[in-house]
């Protein structure tokens, strides 16, 4: 059971990422959207996200079975990412730029049960607040769940190993998976729709050039409220001492 302390600090935490996510809302804004992608694309992002699922349910239940309180964890990591991702701005016809919030998660929880929350969180935002689609899910799984997860924790671990303080490995992991999770939806965006004179290497630089605009402050913001909240979670002690492997690493 969390004390007094701990419900008031999960709280703030919930309070402040709405107040993220408004202050990037624009409406009419969501992923790739429904019918957005060929028939075939989608196709293949679904077979292509379904090996990391597996791997992500596998992972989630060792996790909670060596440690309930990861449970918490992971619900209070999906309800953080289905905030924070919900309310974007349109970049890119048929997709928008947003902040992730998929870092927080990945450090604390390792990227494979991202995926998991990816699952969760887009097929909600599809079905409850049409941000997305259905058709298009794997393509957003693999981009902002699976990528960005793989990235955030990649950078985290190697920068704690290169001795870097906790607040930059954080935000750098952050920052380089925002950024990764754009630079995949342009590939996805590219192959699906290539430039007729320079190909999908050509689309993918059209795609970057006019998501690069909008997210790379989004990253920054994303990245500086994602240490904010990684040092609360870490002074309120929210999952105990042995709730948080990665958080019990660095803290010594």
């Amino acid at each position: 059971m969390l004390s007094k302390k701990q419900k008031s600090f999960v709280q703030k935490l919930f309070v402040l990422s709405f107040a993220f996510a408004l202050s990037t809302q624009t409406t009419n804004a969501m992923h790739i959207m429904e019918g957005f992608l060929p028939k075939g694309w989608c196709i293949s992002w679904g077979i292509i996200v379904i090996p990391f699922l597996v791997l992500g349910y596998f992972k989630l239940k060792v996790q909670t079975k060596e440690n309930p309180n990861a449970l918490l964890l992971f619900a209070l990591a999906a309800a953080y990412v289905f905030v924070v991702s919900a309310l974007k701005m349109p970049s890119v016809s048929g997709s928008s730029s947003h902040a992730t919030g998929i870092a927080l998660g990945a450090i604390l929880l390792g990227p494979a049960p991202m995926s998991i929350i990816g699952l969760i969180v887009l097929l909600f935002q599809a079905i409850l607040l049409a941000h997305g689609g259905l058709t298009t899910l794997g393509a957003n799984i693999f981009s902002m769940a699976i990528v960005g997860a793989f990235v955030a924790y990649g950078v985290y671990i190697l920068l704690k190993k290169m001795k870097a303080p906790g607040w930059l490995a954080v935000f750098l992991a952050t920052f380089l998976s925002n950024m990764a999770t754009y630079a995949t939806t342009s590939l996805e965006l590219g192959l699906a729709y290539p430039d007729g004179a320079s190909g999908v290497f050509g689309a993918l630089a059209k795609f970057m050039s006019v998501f690069m605009v909008s997210q790379v402050p989004l990253a920054i913001v994303e990245g500086i409220f994602t240490v904010i909240i990684f040092e609360g979670i870490k002074k309120y002690d929210v999952f105990g001492k042995k709730g948080l492997k990665e958080v019990a690493t660095n803290e010594q």
